[in-house]
């Protein structure tokens, strides 16, 4: 059964039609992420399904007592309550919940002044029972855990949503929805304000969503983790592929080839047929037989251009219905001729910009030795570097939190900063361009193509010849560069640093900004290129496609993996279990060698230690869950002591509990400074 569905909507805006035609359905449990390329609508579509919007034409059923939850982009607004802290904000969630602990308490009080009677009793058993049934005594804990995987420490879960800058206000209402928990989650672009930590912890949760999920997302490795139907949204309309985003790469290929195989056939029968009417329209004995052929051509004709080869197997009736103009228009067999001939292949999507990386001259086969380097800013280091080593026509990936030193990073070796200590050493004959995060290269008062012509002398035909290839035509070419939006300020930025060979490519977050098609298109010439890449990059799956070493910035170290980023999640999975070996063996030895225990903690890394602080945190949580089930038990049963003595226990376990999560943040915060 859908929770929603939608049939033949368009959205106009004026005389302007954004969409139209778009139907599909929302299956209960459905995991849907759509893409399209920017400016295809949707975000429209999305308001329209959730109620914000109407249609211009066309209808939205939803399905009744659905309760539909949605996370724009920018959610500052999302709030009415500013004068709460986040916390409280989330404490919300569980008004009714917290309403029927008031009244627990006040049973649990009447009870302890006086003999409580037997129908005190069963009415507050009943009572607890449910309380406990419907999560009443772990609902903070469900409000710490989202806030602190979405990235939020103990100091700014009691902040004022007021205090809070906007894209923690996105995260806050992320995690308000999650503890919602709607039917229908509609989050669009979630990940834009999530360092990758709080992303992964995302994905772990939206596997665990119980309910229907729309999901509109630049992340690709994201869509990957968490979908299992992907809608392609285009000029066409919507296309359903099932699977997830790298299953949909491959049905999408297969389905044009597919659709370019049948569109050359129908052509060729139509050659055919044409063919059989030019010799037999004149003799007597067949005139009657291709004239007949020849109108039903020319319809045939006239309905792969208005919408391919598939309008071949619709229902004529209702085709014509939708195309009245088919019905008022004969050809002969010149123009029929003229219109076969004139038939394009299918266009697979939106119109691609081409992008091709200029290659530099051969370097040398070391291009980047580091050995004991620290990295930072006077009196402030941010890494060490103990050892790397990039070779030609490797592929270094750079991640970390932000903060950590990534963009410093990619400043010392451009020699705009010196090291702390140490020496980066580069390579032989090396030609370096830097693609900048920010764009920060282009002067923002220049016409686009006044600001190609800074970057390289040429004519104003092969500017715009090149300025076309990256899709600034027309008039586009004379818009200011901050009239473009971040999406034309990449293509820009590409077109840029295309122009000049390369052998060693220094990028800083290259994807920022491009919608996926644009992903896809710097992807396919990164990995042409022959030369020696070093990116910092929070996008994952480019990671995953190109890298061969990942280093990663953590706890003011430079850690370096072999392979790519599952190899790289891999790795990081084998140091967690070490760790709960480690606590593991610590927990099983003998208590007069508890000092030797003591010593060989104090000698463990940062690392290992919050990797056990970690499992001390599951084993309470296990606890807090245990004693809220037996809490359920003893009331099944009516005893009273027993209830008292679990209440007890249960608050001090979750009082335990919550200091432990604190620590541990404070030791994050610790490793970020």
């Amino acid at each position: 059964m859908s929770v929603v569905r939608f049939q033949s909507i368009s959205k106009a805006f004026g005389a302007v039609d954004l969409f139209s035609g778009l139907s599909a359905n929302v299956p209960r449990g459905a995991r849907i992420g759509l893409v399209g390329p920017n400016g295809i609508g949707k975000t429209t579509l999305l308001r329209i399904l959730i109620g914000q919007l109407l249609p211009t034409a066309g209808s939205v059923f939803v399905s009744k007592g659905t309760r539909i939850g949605y996370l724009e982009q920018e959610a500052a607004d999302g709030f009415t309550g500013l004068e709460q802290t986040v916390f409280e904000e989330m404490l919300n969630v569980f008004a009714e919940l917290r309403t029927r602990e008031v009244a627990l308490r006040r049973m649990e009080a009447e009870m302890a002044e006086s003999d409580a009677s037997d129908a005190l009793l069963a009415r507050y058993g009943t009572a607890q029972e449910a309380f406990a049934r419907d999560g009443g005594y772990d609902y903070e804990l469900q409000i710490q855990q989202v806030l602190s995987g979405l990235g939020f420490l103990d100091e700014q879960q009691h902040m004022p949503v007021a205090h809070c800058s906007g894209g923690q206000k996105t995260r806050a209402l992320l995690a308000r929805l999650l503890l919602e928990k709607p039917d229908l989650l509609v989050l669009d672009e979630p990940t834009n304000h999530l360092d990758i930590d709080a992303v992964a912890w995302l994905e772990s949760a939206l596997q665990r969503w119980e309910g229907a999920l729309i999901v509109v997302s630049h992340d690709r490795y994201f869509l990957d983790q968490i979908v299992n139907v992907v809608w392609e949204m285009s000029r066409r309309g919507i296309e359903t592929y099932r699977g997830n985003y790298s299953a949909y790469l491959t049905q999408r290929e297969e389905r044009w080839a597919w659709r370019i195989k049948e569109f050359r056939t129908v052509q060729e029968r139509f050659l055919k047929n044409l063919d059989f009417i030019k010799r037999n329209i004149v003799r007597a004995s067949t005139t009657a037989r291709a004239k007949g052929l020849l109108k039903r051509l020319t319809r045939e004709v006239q309905a792969v251009q208005l919408g391919g080869t598939e309008a071949l197997n619709q229902k004529w009736s209702e085709f014509m219905r939708s195309n009245p103009q088919m019905a008022k228009t004969n050809w002969n067999v010149s123009q029929v001729e003229s219109a076969i001939k004139g038939l394009s292949a299918p266009n697979p999507g939106a119109a691609r910009f081409k992008l091709r990386l200029r290659t530099g001259q051969r370097g040398g086969n070391l291009v980047l030795r580091a050995n004991e380097v620290e990295i930072g800013y006077p009196e402030t280091s941010l890494f060490h570097i103990d050892e790397l080593v990039l070779r030609r026509g490797e592929c270094a990936a750079l991640i970390g939190s932000n903060g950590t030193g990534k963009s410093t990073f990619l400043k010392t070796l451009l020699d705009q900063m010196p090291t702390l200590s140490g020496k980066l050493r580069l390579g032989a004959n090396l030609e370096i361009r830097h693609f900048a995060q920010a764009y920060a290269i282009l002067d923002p008062e220049q016409t686009v193509i006044a600001e190609l012509l800074t970057h390289q002398h040429m004519g104003l035909g092969a500017a715009r010849d090149l300025l076309a290839r990256y899709l600034f035509r027309g008039d586009d070419v004379f818009k200011q560069m901050k009239a473009l939006s971040g999406g034309e300020r990449g293509r820009f930025a590409l077109a840029v640093l295309a122009l000049h060979p390369v052998n060693l490519l220094l990028l800083d977050e290259p994807t920022n900004h491009l919608d996926i098609l644009g992903q896809e298109i710097l992807e396919d010439a990164l990995k042409a290129f022959p030369g020696t890449i070093l990116m910092v990059s929070h996008d994952r799956y480019l990671v995953d496609r190109l890298a061969t070493q990942v280093w990663e910035l953590r706890e003011g170290q430079l850690h370096i993996t072999r392979g790519n980023y599952t190899d790289y999640v891999a790795a990081r999975q084998r140091e967690r279990l070490a760790a709960t070996e480690v606590r593991k063996e610590s927990k099983e030895t003998v208590p007069q060698h508890r000092a030797q225990r003591q010593a060989q903690r104090a000698e463990m890394n940062h690392r290992a230690e919050l990797e056990c602080l970690l499992a001390e945190i599951d084993e309470q949580e296990a606890k807090v869950t245990d004693l809220a089930q037996a809490l359920v038990a003893a009331t099944e049963i009516g005893e009273w002591g027993q209830i008292r003595d679990l209440n007890t226990e249960y608050r001090e376990s979750e009082a335990e509990l919550t200091g432990l999560i604190r620590r541990w943040e404070e030791m994050e915060v610790q490793a970020t400074r």
